[in-house]
């Protein structure tokens, strides 16, 4: 059995929730023969359409395997340009690179830490073909605006929601507002598979384009191919990726998405723990969610008042870190 000496912090950063049930389904899976793409991920792809109230859902091994499809899906390439945010991890941007796209980053608004539409309008030009918003922290962006904003120039919509499964913006669900929504199953996620990602999409055409894209642009899998009832025949229809899923990554994230809510429930007591215990100190605790909105909580994110505290955030992190709390 592999062990490790490497010391564990004891309050680790975001350790993931996994029950009874996400093993038992995992050692099942094992136990089935089946173990890459097959009858759990479309289970969980099922599902997961269902939460978001989505048409298709298109699992895949990662966040930035779903943004880049979802960017190709969009048909954006070589000399285009995509508006977005500075504030994210760097697969967001690395996703549009990829495309042979250029990133152009307009500033956030400084209350939510989100992509601002009056900035991403200024953004844009006559090579722009996508905004592209992060729900950063889990905090949803402001849709209705930014959705304006794409309309007024047919722009497509590309949301990195991989810090917002369980977020709603203006009423409605994250993963059925833009174009194309996607989502991170990375470790340190609301819903974690380990790795993983997921696109979701109601446009038919996309969707079947990204699911080919996905496996190396075959007609069918190998699930179909050889399931009952299958034919082992499959043609080649692009040049793809191996992006897929596999069913034990499905596995976890079945039992993971059953219990969303309830674990969502108890990150925001936490939250609201947080901020009733951070009152009154040289920070800024996050804004007040907006009416209409749901917050993932993902990350409870904190500007630290370095002149009030009389040390750098820098500094306190180091402290925390000698306290064995990590951030």
């Amino acid at each position: 059995m592999l062990t490790t000496t490497a010391a564990i912090p004891s309050v680790p950063f975001a350790p993931p929730s996994l029950g009874d049930a996400e093993i038992a389904e995992v050692v099942a899976t094992l136990e089935s023969g089946w173990l890459s793409t097959g009858p759990r991920v479309a289970a969980f792809e099922q599902a997961f359409a269902a939460y978001v109230g989505a048409r298709h859902a298109i699992a895949l091994n990662s966040g930035t395997a779903a943004l880049h499809l979802a960017l190709l899906a969009s048909d954006i390439g070589t000399g285009d340009e995509v508006v977005t945010t500075p504030l994210t991890f760097c697969a967001t941007a690395n996703a549009i690179v990829h495309t042979g796209a250029r990133p152009i980053f307009a500033d956030i608004d400084p209350r939510t830490w989100n992509l601002d539409a009056t900035a991403a309008a200024a953004a844009i030009t006559p090579r722009t073909r996508a905004i592209l918003p992060v729900h950063y922290a889990g905090r949803p962006a402001d849709m209705l605006a930014l959705r304006a904003v794409a309309a007024r120039s047919g722009l497509k919509v590309v949301e990195d929601a991989a810090h917002c499964v369980e977020g709603v913006s203006g009423g409605t669900k994250i993963g059925s507002i833009g174009h194309f929504t996607c989502f991170s199953f990375y470790a340190t996620k609301n819903v974690t598979t380990g790795e993983g990602g997921m696109v979701t999409t109601s446009d038919d055409k996309a969707a079947a384009y990204i699911r080919a894209a996905s496996l190396h642009g075959l007609s069918k899998g190998a699930w179909s191919r050889y399931a009952p009832g299958g034919a082992p025949q499959y043609d080649v229809l692009m040049a793809g990726f191996k992006y897929n899923m596999m069913d034990i990554q499905a596995a976890i994230g079945l039992h993971q998405l059953a219990r969303v809510e309830d674990m969502h429930a108890r990150r925001t007591g936490i939250w609201e723990h947080y901020d009733e215990a951070l009152a009154g100190l040289p920070l800024h605790r996050p804004a007040p969610v907006a009416a209409g909105d749901v917050h993932a909580r993902h990350l409870y994110t904190v500007l630290v008042d370095e002149q009030g505290a009389g040390l750098s955030r820098d500094r306190l992190q180091q402290a925390r870190r000698g306290r064995g709390i990590s951030t």
